[in-house]
């Protein structure tokens, strides 16, 4: 399912790459888990498999007795009015006391003195650091999931690739798998995260299965899908600026290229900014425009005709009544239906960051409330627009649906290009900021042996190295000028790997 990282939950991804994980480092045990740096205890092979899961048995059993008031349903509120969860001060942990997590259990797998050499921090303080990080609730987690910025917008020309039968059978059978696998994710997380031995992401989860080089191909894979997350962005926003550009005339013109490079430049500087908390209320604003224009681009489409230069200038197809099909549409070529299939499989794709949301979360065996709900929500909406846009455009379906708007409603298209132009750059600083951290910490911190991103030469090397993802992002959506082409791509390369 569609979902972008977000920053109110907390600081985990701010701190990737940094010399500290999570918040706790400046605020609970900031000499001892200094210490240690950042990545020791997540790629240590001397941990058994056993003792992921002692301890992942015994945090799950002392979280059963954290106080849940006001959080589920009230946070969900809490969250859509951009009022964000309410703190809980950690429970702290005696270092003797024999009946806590933190204890010195001679039945345990683990014991403290061998952890405390080991990493240079007690397990009482351990403990503490990374309950104080995790705030998360099963509200919170359905509202991020569900704040998709590509998916809905690419459904409609799916389901024209498809029809009405094999769309909706389609989009109920990836939701189903979808829904499966995140189950799965879930259970796995569960059973092998812990306080004492705490899970990240999906890079931690493969490292505890299938070892330290299977982990790195991981990182790599997820760094790639959110590098071309991008690289979609500035391609589906050049088209929104030429649109624009062409006026209700039609007669304004801009250079495709040109109008992509704009936006890009608009990731040079903004990109620049490291501290996600500042884009924090600009993610929730984000999510808010985009259900304004998802309900526009259903209603603007039954009142005009579809756009048919955008459609012959992408896909040939000449001005002619609608058509639309029950089963799959003629005169297609099964390069076409797997493109469609692709952007279904695109559609659900949220699970790549699963693991990184249990991780903020008080209590991860709740997870699965917020996932079901969201599962739900997302299949309605999904489905909901795909159709009623089809129906209105048929075979002239564009592959972002609100630019399928004519120019004769010049207005509506272009109020739909310009909140979503806002809306998709800060999906792209927020894809573009995680991924790069991510490409920093296990890449260029763990093999090449950089400088944290919190000391004065990772500071540097990040102002540096900005540019260049940006820019490498563009040479990708120039040259490949075919959204639906890019989405079916990430569908296929990243996202069918990660959720299926």
């Amino acid at each position: 399912m569609g979902a972008i990282a977000d920053v109110r939950l907390g600081d985990e991804a701010e701190n990737m790459g940094k010399g500290r994980q999570g918040s706790v480092a400046a605020h609970i045990v900031e000499g001892t888990v200094t210490q240690r740096r950042h990545s020791a205890i997540y790629a240590d092979g001397s941990i058994c498999f056993e003792d992921y899961r002692y301890w992942a048995d015994r945090s799950r059993e002392y979280e059963t007795t954290l106080d849940t008031k006001g959080v589920g349903l009230a946070g969900m509120a809490r969250m859509a009015m951009g009022k964000g969860e309410k703190a809980t001060p950690v429970q702290e942990l005696d270092a003797h006391n024999t009946d806590g997590l933190g204890e010195k259990s001679s039945g345990a797998p683990g014991t403290t003195p061998a952890m405390e050499a080991n990493y240079g921090i007690s397990e009482s303080e351990w403990d503490n650091a990374q309950r104080a990080v995790r705030t998360a609730t099963w509200g919170s987690i359905f509202y991020l999931i569900t704040t998709d910025i590509l998916g809905p917008y690419n459904v409609p020309w799916a389901i024209s690739r498809m029809g009405y039968g094999p769309g909706f059978a389609l989009y109920t059978v990836f939701g189903g798998l979808s829904c499966y696998s995140g189950i799965q994710l879930w259970q796995m997380f569960v059973k092998l995260d812990s306080t004492r031995y705490p899970l990240r992401n999906y890079g931690d989860l493969t490292f505890r299965i299938f070892g330290k080089y299977a982990r790195y191909g991981v990182n790599i894979l997820q760094s790639f899908q959110f590098f071309l997350n991008v690289s979609l962005i500035i391609e589906s926003n050049g088209a929104a600026l030429i649109q624009m550009a062409a006026g209700s005339s039609g007669n304004g013109y801009l250079c495709f290229v040109l109008a992509e490079f704009i936006f890009t430049l608009c990731g040079f500087f903004l990109g620049q900014i490291r501290t996600l908390q500042r884009l924090s209320w600009l993610s929730n604003l984000a999510i808010w425009l985009n259900v304004i224009v998802i309900i526009m681009t259903m209603v603007v489409v039954h009142y005009y005709p579809p756009n048919y230069m955008a459609a012959f200038n992408s896909y040939g197809y000449a001005e002619g009544p609608v058509k639309t099909s029950a089963n799959w549409p003629d005169g297609l070529a099964l390069s076409d239906r797997i493109n469609g299939l692709m952007n279904c499989v695109f559609a659900y794709g949220g699970s790549t960051l699963f693991n990184e949301l249990m991780a903020e979360m008080r209590r991860p065996m709740d997870f699965w409330k917020g996932f079901i709900c969201a599962e739900i929500f997302i299949y309605c909406c999904y489905l909901l627009m795909g159709m009623i846009v089809y129906a209105a455009q048929g075979q002239f379906t564009y592959a972002v649906a609100y630019q399928g708007i004519p120019n004769s409603a010049y207005n509506w298209q272009t109020l739909g290009n310009a909140i979503s132009f806002i809306s998709a750059l800060i999906a792209a600083l927020l894809y573009g900021n995680i991924g790069l951290k991510v490409i920093y910490a296990t890449i260029l911190r763990d093999l090449f042996h950089f400088p944290a991103l919190d000391k004065k030469m990772g500071k540097i090397i990040w102002i540096a190295i900005i540019p260049i993802y940006w820019g490498l992002a563009f040479v990708v959506a120039a040259a490949i000028p075919q959204i639906a082409n890019l989405t079916s791509f990430v569908g296929a390369a990243c996202i069918l790997q990660f959720t299926y």
